[in-house]
């Protein structure tokens, strides 16, 4: 077990030095938020769903880290990432668009309240477990939402139902035209649990205090 942890830090390590240099680009959050358009009309709706590749609330973004909505942008762009949607959005956007739009987006909303090193709802016996099992905090960092590498997600308070999605989406088929992620660190991760624990994970995650808000749009164009 210990090997497996090892490699997959190391492959954490190059994975998210990697995503580092493919964000060289400086964002501008003032220019991200003149191009928001395709953006605010699923994520700046407190309780919109997608129904791909299930019933699910799309993903909180505001204040998430700029260096991993980029990552994932360039993921969908480049297909390492399989979603409909986010794949005929990605390719419309330039590599500055997308630094400018992570820069908007991750100072969007944010509250300025600091989180405590750890969470202060107590996980269950069995969610424990699996947590350990699953090595998340030495990734994702304190609370869930500090993560120790700045291309990692924040995940403290996203919606349980998507981050189930995306959980399972780790551990789809690489044949699959339409659905699944291409991250050797995440797929081992997930191999590990089952169905039923992949969902237990997600609604304990989902229930803690985190930087991650749905900051409704005031205004459209």
């Amino acid at each position: 077990m210990k090997k497996t942890l090892h490699t997959l830090v190391a492959l954490a390590v190059a994975c998210g030095t990697a995503a580092i240099h493919a964000q060289e680009v400086q964002g501008n959050a003032q220019a991200g938020e003149q191009k928001n358009a395709m953006c605010i009309g699923c994520h700046g709706i407190a309780g919109y769903q997608s129904s791909f590749p299930q019933v699910h609330r799309v993903p909180m973004i505001s204040g998430q880290n700029a260096a991993y909505l980029a990552a994932a942008l360039q993921a969908y762009h480049q297909g390492e990432r399989k979603h409909p949607t986010m794949r005929g959005v990605s390719i419309s956007l330039t590599p500055q668009d997308i630094a400018d739009l992570s820069a908007y987006y991750a100072q969007h909303g944010k509250a300025g309240t600091e989180l405590p090193a750890t969470p202060r709802r107590e996980p269950s016996a069995q969610v424990a477990q699996l947590l350990q099992k699953g090595a998340c905090v030495s990734c994702h960092g304190d609370n869930f939402a500090k993560p120790i590498d700045p291309s990692y997600p924040k995940i403290a308070g996203q919606h349980a139902d998507y981050l189930y999605v995306a959980l399972t989406s780790y551990q789809a088929k690489a044949d699959q035209a339409y659905v699944g992620r291409s991250n050797p660190v995440m797929a081992g991760v997930v191999s590990q649990f089952t169905p039923a624990e992949l969902k237990a994970l997600a609604q304990y995650i989902g229930k803690l205090d985190g930087d991650l808000r749905v900051v409704p749009q005031s205004r459209w164009r």
